[in-house]
């Protein structure tokens, strides 16, 4: 008995040969669309593109990379792809975790909150150091506020001197204080160390830098106003005086010089009351320097004077004693 012709001969009981085996075909339409639709979902959420993830998922089969997945391969890939998928999904829901966390982390004393918190529960110091499951456990706190939050501790106003760029702002605003003034820049800066409260050779604390710049801005302001008055030193501060501050500064030049909050101030007057501003609102803030200590910027030549009239405009009685002694030299002299 002949085969049928063109069947090749084979023993009886012997299967298919290999080449016609349906594990040697290569990958199926739908078995492609599978692994791709998995591939889709991993490019998805990771940095990885289509084609490293097919040489990779080769790579992991042994599958030579000239050479094409197979239907035999098929089982294995799926597999792999399903284990790359939920370890990408799981480092994706830790990134979001670990987001949300530190969002969280920057307000009020959150990060203090938190940090007691893990070193109570796990016994580490470092977020990076958590489970995911841990990570999670935090955040679910944190939002929901069932953490203990502590109160800030009042820290005293930082000692830290200016930094370059808060040193190079007022260095700008000095400059331009003196184009506009015509005072030496060495004067403007010998008067805010006075104000600051720093001895010579000091650097000045950041603490004083926003009072600094109010009293540098309301410098510059002020000196394009020919009859300046305690209202106009009022409208040229960037944070105005509040009622008390206002009513305190309105007695002090009451007290010194008679004024009204009309009155027309001298330029000496002037940086007189904006000293005392500066100086009334460190001490509020623990800055203290003694407002007695700080002094104009006078020229030279008068200060002594400027000092003397201070003083006598302080003790009626005295001045009028000291202007009829003047009045009896003039006389004599004459």
């Amino acid at each position: 008995m002949q085969p049928i012709s063109g069947t090749p001969p084979r023993p009886p009981g012997e299967g298919p040969s290999p080449s016609a085996s349906l594990g040697e075909q290569p990958l199926s339409t739908q078995q492609r669309t599978v692994l791709e639709r998995l591939i889709t979902r991993l490019v998805a959420l990771t940095s990885q593109q289509s084609a490293e993830v097919w040489a990779g998922i080769k790579h992991d089969l042994g599958v030579k990379g000239d050479m094409p997945l197979l239907s035999r391969h098929f089982p294995a890939a799926e597999q792999n792809l399903n284990q790359r998928l939920v370890t990408a999904q799981q480092n994706h829901t830790n990134r979001q975790v670990m987001s949300q966390l530190t969002d969280l982390l920057g307000l009020g004393n959150n990060r203090q909150a938190v940090s007691d918190f893990v070193r109570q529960e796990y016994g580490q110091t470092a977020l990076s150091q958590l489970t995911p499951a841990q990570l999670k456990t935090v955040l679910t706190l944190l939002q929901n506020n069932q953490l203990s939050i502590p109160q800030p501790q009042q820290r005293p106003a930082t000692e830290r001197p200016l930094q370059p760029a808060e040193h190079n702002t007022l260095k700008q605003m000095v400059t331009r204080l003196a184009a506009a003034t015509g005072e030496p820049t060495k004067l403007i800066w010998q008067s805010m160390l006075e104000l600051s409260g720093v001895k010579a050779g000091e650097l000045i604390p950041a603490k004083q830098f926003t009072h600094l710049v109010t009293w540098l801005q309301a410098r510059q302001t002020l000196s394009a106003h020919s009859a300046p008055t305690l209202q106009t030193v009022q409208a040229a501060l960037k944070q105005p005086l509040e009622p008390q501050e206002f009513e305190a500064i309105r007695d002090y030049a009451q007290q010194n010089w008679q004024a009204t909050p009309q009155t027309v101030l001298t330029v000496a007057q002037v940086q007189d009351i904006l000293n005392q501003i500066v100086v009334r609102r460190s001490e509020r803030e623990g800055g203290i320097p003694e407002a007695q200590h700080i002094q104009p910027i006078y020229s030279p030549l008068f200060a002594p004077i400027v000092e003397t009239f201070r003083t006598l405009s302080a003790r009626p009685g005295v001045m009028l004693v000291a202007l009829l002694i003047a009045l009896a030299i003039f006389w004599l002299v004459a």
